[in-house]
């Protein structure tokens, strides 16, 4: 069988569309994408003349090289097919948290001058099509394509993927882009598709990071594409292997840990729609999944699930745990009731592709549940002193630096963020703590920012807190993360009110709730007179966390919980 990459070891210069084309001629009739619980199944072949068809489609409603495209859905397969169709017409795939609400889609939609947008009707307690027409008041009186819109003036076409008949006025439907592209040879296509290079980017994802408001972190075909090969080749992945993917096709662990690393190998994409630990189990037993991802929460709620034992899942022998700290007892537990001996535990960052670290298949259990493994091939990873950035030598805790093929390529149209984080010399700074031992393995310890992870989700406080800032009864406020047993952290909104006004814990839930993502409601709000503050006047946050943890009776939450 003739192999995908012709070395191994070196990294490949190779676009996404020439990534594609290639599996698809070596391995025409394995399954690249399928869903258990949804008529969709096709094989490499199938699946690249679906992509050469959306992208031709794409290209015929004015989609091509340096558009901006915005995808606005849960794990769908036009998600997938998206990704790869755009990436073939040189345009930039920015994907959309489908947590997200007005306040945040708006800001995402102007700072990444997104010309398309690709979306589903909506998710849970969020329309995303009654958003988009708030926006775009004008939306609905347009031609499909034709969208003149003051508050998002690069806007231009929209793309509905969810039933024809409930399609917006104003929108495409996915289904006219197959009519549509024949408009646009295929030759056509093809020559754009080799005009494209491979550290052009080709996909952007918004992240808090360490500092500001979410940034679009720019990423190239060859960041990505050989991060996934990496992390495919860590799980010893072959064109027999089949991934069960519940989690987010919008994060990078469902886009490049899961999409590429699977793509890279020619194995086979199980998609999952929306994580349920009923629909993973389901899926894992029927498509005789050899893989699953998750973060610790997830596979909590499958072990801990009254139907967990009414599942086989003897298939199994490998998959991730990432996205937060992951408690050994569940890594055990995983191993031993999950038959997945062979799990690994990744650790990187968005702007590192992302993964920087990771653990192998024949690392030793302590290694593989109390570490994140060692650097990945072709990145160095080191530990320095957070003030001076100077080298710490081994076993001395410092802050993560990473440098390497998979640094991103700079936050989008934010020169000056960038420069925060990355060095004249290419390191990437990560405002993660960590430990390198003598082996070279790493732990994570903690972080010398303000961010808060909650559930594997990176929530930066500054946005929370511009936001509480615009409700009537604020005078000041600070959200800090404090600590919570299922979660990691939980947001605590620590609230000082208007002099004269009285404010209600549930109101102050339900405007966020109402105008943000679901997992930027806090969960404690704690109203207050005065903030702790240094001599010169700054907020010690620190000190809020400790006054938080004694105020709301949080002790019995510090420790991460094992089932």
């Amino acid at each position: 069988m003739e192999k995908i990459f012709e070395r191994e070891d070196q990294l490949i210069e190779m676009t996404l569309g020439d990534l594609l084309d290639r599996v698809a001629t070596i391995y025409p009739d394995v399954e690249a994408l399928v869903y258990h619980d949804r008529p969709y199944r096709k094989t490499y072949k199938e699946f690249n003349e679906e992509v050469d068809l959306v992208a031709r489609g794409l290209m015929a409603i004015g989609v091509g090289k340096g558009s901006h495209v915005a995808i606005w859905a849960t794990n769908y397969p036009e998600w997938v097919v998206a990704m790869f169709a755009t990436a073939k017409i040189g345009a930039t795939l920015i994907t959309v948290n489908t947590n997200y609400k007005i306040y945040e889609a708006e800001y995402l939609l102007r700072q990444s001058d997104a010309d398309t947008l690709i979306m589903m009707h909506g998710l849970k307690d969020s329309c995303y099509a009654d958003i988009i027409n708030e926006l775009c008041p004008t939306l609905k009186d347009s031609k499909p394509g034709e969208l003149v819109c003051d508050e998002l003036p690069k806007l231009k076409r929209i793309i509905y993927i969810d039933e024809k008949e409930d399609t917006p006025k104003g929108m495409f439907h996915w289904t006219d882009l197959y009519e549509l592209a024949k408009e646009v040879p295929h030759e056509e296509m093809k020559k754009v598709q080799e005009t494209i290079n491979p550290h052009d980017v080709v996909n952007m994802q918004y992240t808090s990071g360490t500092t500001g408001f979410p940034k679009g972190v720019m990423l190239t075909h060859y960041n990505i594409l050989n991060n996934g090969k990496h992390i495919g080749d860590n799980q010893n992945f072959t064109h027999k292997d089949r991934v069960c993917l519940p989690v987010p096709f919008f994060h990078c662990f469902g886009c490049v840990l899961g999409i590429m690393a699977i793509i890279t190998h020619g194995a086979t994409i199980v998609g999952v729609e929306r994580y349920n630990p009923v629909r993973v189990m389901e899926t894992i037993q029927a498509e005789k999944c050899t893989a699953t991802y998750g973060v610790p929460t997830m596979y909590i709620a499958i072990l801990e699930h009254p139907d967990f034992n009414k599942y086989d899942y003897s298939t199994l022998r490998t998959g991730l745990m990432s996205g937060a700290q992951c408690p050994v007892r569940v890594m055990e537990r995983v191993i031993a009731e999950m038959n997945m001996k062979e799990i690994c535990i990744p650790y990187g960052m968005t702007e590192t592709s992302p993964v920087c670290t990771m653990t192998k298949m024949d690392d030793s259990i302590d290694k593989r549940v109390r570490t994140v493994g060692r650097a990945m091939p072709f990145v160095e990873v080191k530990i320095v002193d957070p003030e001076t950035r100077k080298d710490l030598p081994p076993n001395t805790p410092g802050e993560i630096a990473v440098r390497g093929y998979s640094v991103m390529k700079g936050y989008y149209k934010m020169p000056e963020a960038t420069a925060q984080v990355v060095d004249e010399n290419g390191w990437y700074y990560s405002g993660d703590i960590g430990v390198m031992d003598d082996e070279g393995y790493f732990m994570i310890t903690g972080r010398c920012k303000d961010m808060i992870i909650r559930g594997g989700e990176n929530i930066y406080p500054k946005e929370i807190e511009e936001f509480l800032y615009t409700y009537p009864k604020v005078r000041d406020v600070q959200v800090i993360g404090v600590p919570d047993k299922v979660y990691g952290e939980e947001i605590c909104a620590c609230i000082i009110p208007k002099e004269g006004m009285e404010i209600d814990e549930a109101e102050i839930k339900e405007y966020v709730r109402e105008n943000m993502a679901r997992h930027k409601v806090p969960k404690y709000v704690w109203l207050m007179d005065s903030f702790p503050m240094t001599a010169s006047g700054k907020i010690q946050k620190y000190k809020l966390r400790e006054k938080a943890v004694e105020a709301l009776n949080l002790h019995d939450q510090v420790k991460v919980a094992t089932p």
